[in-house]
């Protein structure tokens, strides 16, 4: 055999390979991507786990409103904000949930559900044959978050329908006095209360990535879960400390409680920007360290 017949693989009756089999095959489908977040949010919601932290967040505005039932009321300035109104309005039923669940029992949950995203799967032996998926690590990463929010919306949906839900069975439903001294009719109340619904969900998402960063950093979720946990209290106190007042506007937990401004007329929307962007710049950190730790890690020994 000549040496031009060598180069060109055989002689002229040799068929040419093609040019990248290799990329070809391999290429990821773009459905592939909506796939796996189908699957991501289907096994996340079949755990019984979900549904018990989903049940636990409902019994909170069901218990609320049975224990004003009980006693007739709260005094003015006791208890959490809107208690007090519970007994004129059911619709304060839903909004004092949302107050009390947003600095323990949502970041709770969430942070259970992020810290378990990444280490759960290694914990079970499952990260390596989603990594050899079509997918990849990055998008793998994208989903794992976007199970996380979607847990987030879930949450605090449950919070909402159910505070408003036993309120209305439990106590009349009226127009509400907003604390621009304005009144509003119920249904009007009701959307303001999902707008503030839509600004916990936002005030979490960066909660999510930091839990999602912890979740890399080890096999056991409940490291994870528990760092994510101990670093939303650890926020909430150094929030409330007069000495680290420079430090509060960096701080993820500042702006969790600026929901009050959907209750004024004309709403204000000077929080929400604020929080937004806090949080975006929690979730671009925290993502981009999540990533840099998950391509670098050996998950296959």
């Amino acid at each position: 055999m000549s040496s031009s017949e060598t180069a060109t693989g055989g002689g002229a009756g040799a068929e040419a390979a093609p040019a990248h089999p290799v990329l070809t095959a391999n290429r990821p489908r773009p459905a592939a991507g909506w796939s796996l977040l189908w699957s991501e949010l289907s096994v996340l919601f079949r755990r019984w786990r979900t549904w018990a932290m989903l049940a636990a967040l409902a019994a909170i505005p069901i218990l609320i409103a049975i224990a004003v039932r009980l006693t007739g009321g709260a005094r003015a300035g006791r208890g959490p904000a809107f208690l007090d109104q519970i007994t004129a309005n059911g619709l304060f039923v839903g909004f004092t949930a949302l107050v009390v669940c947003v600095p323990l029992f949502l970041p709770l949950t969430v942070g259970v559900v992020a810290g378990d995203t990444i280490a759960g799967e290694a914990s079970h032996g499952t990260l390596r044959y989603l990594v050899i998926a079509p997918a990849g690590r990055l998008r793998l990463l994208a989903v794992k978050y976007a199970g996380a929010a979607a847990f987030c919306v879930a949450g605090t949906l449950v919070v909402i329908v159910a505070g408003s839900a036993i309120g209305a069975i439990l106590f009349p439903i009226g127009p509400v006095t907003l604390l621009s001294g304005t009144q509003v009719g119920p249904w009007d109340a009701f959307g303001r209360l999902l707008m503030i619904g839509a600004y916990v969900v936002v005030s979490l998402l960066g909660l999510c990535a930091i839990g999602l960063f912890f979740s890399t950093l080890t096999d056991v979720p409940v490291g994870a879960m528990a760092a994510t946990i101990v670093l939303s209290v650890v926020s909430q106190v150094l929030d409330q400390l007069p000495q680290l007042e420079a430090l509060h506007p960096w701080l993820f937990s500042h702006y969790w409680f600026g929901f009050a401004d959907f209750l004024r007329d004309p709403v204000s929307w000077d929080a929400f920007g604020s929080n937004a962007l806090l949080q975006l710049g929690y979730v671009a950190v925290f993502g981009a360290l999540a990533f840099g730790r998950f391509t670098t890690k050996d998950i296959l020994s």
